[in-house]
């Protein structure tokens, strides 16, 4: 295994009462930590990893919930930009 990698995928509620995941990111000395992503994220890293179910994200770099989590976010900072 070449650097952090999800690990582990679970359906999770956001605190609006939403459906997300919960990733968990293993790094390369076995240390874990999970990652609470919003339906957006989640959109967000399905379509960059090409994934039609959570459970084919396991084993996908970091990067792609670097990724995820950095575009949610910034559709705040848009908005607010018009």
């Amino acid at each position: 295994m070449s650097g952090a990698v999800i690990s582990r995928v679970q359906l999770a509620a956001t605190h609006d009462g939403e459906a997300g995941l919960m990733v968990t990111i293993r790094f390369e000395n076995g240390g874990e930590t999970p990652v609470a992503l919003d339906e957006h994220a989640v959109r967000i890293l399905l379509e960059s990893c090409r994934a039609e179910h959570p459970d084919q994200l396991v084993g996908r770099g970091w990067g792609h919930v670097r990724d995820a989590l950095e575009a949610s976010s910034n559709r705040f900072m848009n908005s607010n930009d018009q």
